[in-house]
């Protein structure tokens, strides 16, 4: 008895934006396509078919929700942050030094760091292009300042996301005192996090009809439920599930949130004997000891942040727009998320 064929998985909205969009990108026929291939295409196509959470797609759709959308929400919205989102995963990796991205080698491992800096790059330049795809929706008009304003928001976005990881570079955990542990967090959380989730709600409402102060708001909700998304993913990454996420963070001395809620329940002096365990080059097992350590001291504070941090967000956007029902799908969505990091 014959077997039906597996259904094909559909393709991430990027990859088949890319799929649509290489002839438009003026690509010189003159030069052979295996060369483009290698050049240009062929890694991108392959990185952006790679599976993610698409978190920011969701938040895209609740911020076109939010802003008054009628019916599903243009595809040409979460591909302009799908496409800034990749390029920043490409520059970072290679940055950071990461080995894996969504279950394969990171871009600049397969493809080398140049072929990943100008790819990234591209990205960003091709994301800002696609901003002119929302500008033919009725609910934008035909408004210059309407198509400025979001170029510019565009704009200031990428400058703050480099700004957030100019510091997450640098910034070691070792290094931060104590009384600066916690603004350098945040301002590290501010730039790589928070401000394209709420650029990703804000763009949503603006293509669906709202006012740039409106939409600013839920793009507020946007950068608030992206700082508690940040919180929960950092305190996560000590549990012993997702411990591997944890150790390499603590092996790269990064400023997470769990050093900024160290120096809120501990003395100076227990942060500053808690970071000399991280000088050196400490074996996986020390590793393992101080993020069970730090665990052990910061999980209830943690989660009190995180809570409370998600709550005044939604807070605000109630106070706002009402119990609108895209505002209860979120709390439902950030449930969820903190159900399954344990």
């Amino acid at each position: 008895m014959s077997q039906l064929a597996p259904r094909p998985q559909p393709l991430p909205l990027l990859a088949d934006a890319l799929d649509r969009g290489w002839e438009a990108c003026d690509l010189d026929p003159g030069v052979p396509a295996a060369l483009w291939a290698q050049a240009l295409t062929g890694p991108l196509d392959e990185f952006v078919r790679r599976p993610g959470k698409e978190l920011r797609t969701t938040l895209c759709a609740l911020g076109w929700t939010l802003g008054g959308g009628v019916g599903p929400m243009p595809t040409a919205v979460a591909v302009v942050i799908d496409a800034l989102h990749a390029g920043s995963l490409i520059i970072d990796d290679l940055e950071d030094g990461a080995g894996e991205r969504r279950g394969a080698p990171a871009f600049h491992q397969l493809y080398g760091d140049a072929l990943a800096i100008n790819s990234g790059n591209w990205l960003y330049f091709w994301a800002l292009e696609q901003l002119e795809q929302l500008e033919h929706l009725a609910e934008l008009g035909s408004s210059p300042t309407a198509q400025l304003h979001l170029h510019r928001r565009a704009l200031a976005t990428l400058r703050v996301c480099h700004q957030g990881q100019a510091l997450d570079l640098r910034a070691r955990a070792s290094e931060v005192e104590h009384g600066k542990l916690a603004p350098v967090c945040a301002a590290i959380t501010r730039g790589k996090t928070a401000a394209l989730a709420g650029f990703a709600m804000e763009l949503a409402a603006a293509a669906a009809g709202a006012t740039a102060d409106d939409a600013a708001a839920i793009g507020g909700l946007g950068a608030t439920t992206g700082t508690a998304l940040q919180m929960l993913d950092d305190l996560g990454s000590l549990t012993r599930g997702r411990r591997a996420k944890g150790l390499e963070d603590l092996r790269g001395q990064r400023v997470t949130w769990p050093w900024a809620w160290l120096a809120e329940v501990a003395d100076e002096v227990a942060v500053v004997r808690a970071q000399h365990r991280l000088r050196g080059q400490p074996s996986d097992d020390a590793l393992e000891a101080l993020a069970d350590d730090l665990y052990a001291a910061i999980a209830p504070v943690g989660r009190r942040h995180i809570r409370g941090t998600f709550a005044a967000g939604l807070a605000a956007a109630r106070a706002r727009s009402g119990d609108h029902p895209a505002l209860a799908g979120l709390a439902a969505l950030f449930a969820r998320m903190e159900d399954s990091y344990g």
